[in-house]
This record gives structure tokens, C-alpha cells and sequence, in this order.
């Protein structure tokens, strides 16, 4: 796995960059802007671009940007955004702006090493990685959308674990149900959220950019 980082925080930067080295993976480059990091990922073709959200100059949305522009640049390039807060509007800036290979994780579950690495392997298969602090608050605002009214609490709780980016035997586990009740539940959420099986995108990615497009909206 090639990795290009971009983090303004030099300390936190070289740390990401001996961690990652140390299981084994490709840091191809570690940048400090969000200018150097497009450079970087033209330069490297990497397979995942991990971004910090606040970089300079203005220390607000660069990231974010440099994520989005990034992946016009290079469809399918997987990237994972780290934040020291739950930023909504940045958060789903991002995720709207495409299907699978995306991540949003707080800083602080980096320090969880084996839950961040396990993000980052989702992101760098195409998954999404979404971290469970940014569903919830997502989750809360985007309850007002009419379809999404037709989920039941418990189709609720499904939806927001694969919007973690947890498989069915992962949401399984953690709600103390069956697989097979796992998938009834998502086939009914599919069903409730008008997504056709006819329909070109994956309609797990889809089911979560539903309430998550609805969450931008509100937002502004």
C-alpha cells in the first residue's frame, strides 16, 4: 500500500509516517500543505492519501479541498481525512463528493493503533470508514428527512454502524443480533430509501451518503 500524508503538525506528521512504516506499508510522502500534498499524490500515484482537515495557510478547510481536488484529479484514489473535531460540514463536503474509498476519522483514534489501521485498510479496499462520533452527531441532524423517518430505531442503529464502516458480521456482534437479521435489516433500509438494485452505485455507500448529503444540506 503507497501512502502520501500531508499534517502541518511536524511531531504528528513523522509519527504517522514511523507508524505506518513500521507495519510494513509505503509512505511515498509525508507534506506539510495542502499544496505539497496534490503534488505529492500527482508525483506518486499513491493508493490512499491520509489529510488533515485545518492546514496552512488558513488552517481551516485546505484538507478537505486538497481531498476533493485530489480525487478529481485521480478517480478512485482512497482517502482518509483525520480532524481533532467532529467538523459536520467538512466531514460530509467530503463523503458526498463520491462512492467508497473514504474515510473521517478523529485524531484521537489514531492513538488507537489496530482501530486506525483497520480504518485505513477499509478506506484503501474502497470502503468507507466513517468515525462513530461523526455518525452520531450526522446521524441526529439528518433525522428530519422523510425517508429517513421510515427507518425503524433498530434499521437506524444498522445504518449508522455501516456507515463505520463495519461488514454485516461486525454489525452482528456489536448489536447482539444474527447475520441473517443483519440483512433483512439492510435490505429493508434499501427498500425504505428508494435505492433499486438496478441502480449502478453500490447502494450500501449509497444508503450512507443518503443521510449524510441530508446532514450537508442542513447544515448550511
Amino acid at each position: 500500500m503507497r501512502i502520501v500524508l500531508a499534517e502541518d503538525d511536524p511531531l504528528l506528521r513523522e509519527g504517522l509516517a514511523l507508524l505506518l512504516r513500521a507495519e510494513g506499508l509505503d509512505v511515498a510522502a509525508a507534506a506539510g500543505t495542502a499544496e505539497e500534498v496534490l503534488e505529492a499524490v500527482d508525483a506518486h500515484r499513491p493508493d490512499v492519501a491520509i489529510l488533515d482537515v485545518r492546514m496552512p495557510p488558513t488552517h481551516t478547510d485546505e484538507g478537505i479541498r486538497a481531498a476533493v481536488e485530489a480525487r478529481r484529479r485521480h478517480p478512485g484514489l482512497a482517502v482518509l481525512v483525520l480532524s481533532a473535531y467532529v467538523e459536520q460540514s467538512f466531514a460530509t463536503q467530503l463523503l458526498t463528493g463520491g462512492v467508497g474509498g473514504l474515510g473521517y476519522l478523529l485524531k484521537e483514534r489514531v492513538g488507537r493503533v489496530e482501530e486506525f489501521l483497520d480504518a485505513l485498510r477499509r478506506v484503501a479496499s474502497g470502503g468507507t470508514a466513517i468515525d462513530p462520533e461523526v455518525v452520531a452527531q450526522l446521524f441526529t441532524r439528518s433525522r428530519q428527512d422523510t425517508r429517513l423517518e421510515r427507518l425503524s430505531p433498530r434499521e437506524r442503529d444498522v445504518l449508522a454502524l455501516m456507515a463505520e464502516g463495519l461488514g454485516n458480521s461486525a454489525i452482528a456482534e456489536r448489536l447482539v443480533v444474527t447475520d441473517g437479521a443483519v440483512h433483512k435489516h439492510i435490505r429493508s433500509i434499501f427498500a425504505k430509501l428508494d435505492l433499486s438494485p438496478a441502480d449502478r452505485v453500490d447502494r450500501r455507500v449509497a444508503a450512507v451518503l443518503h443521510y449524510l448529503e441530508d446532514a450537508r444540506t442542513r447544515a448550511r
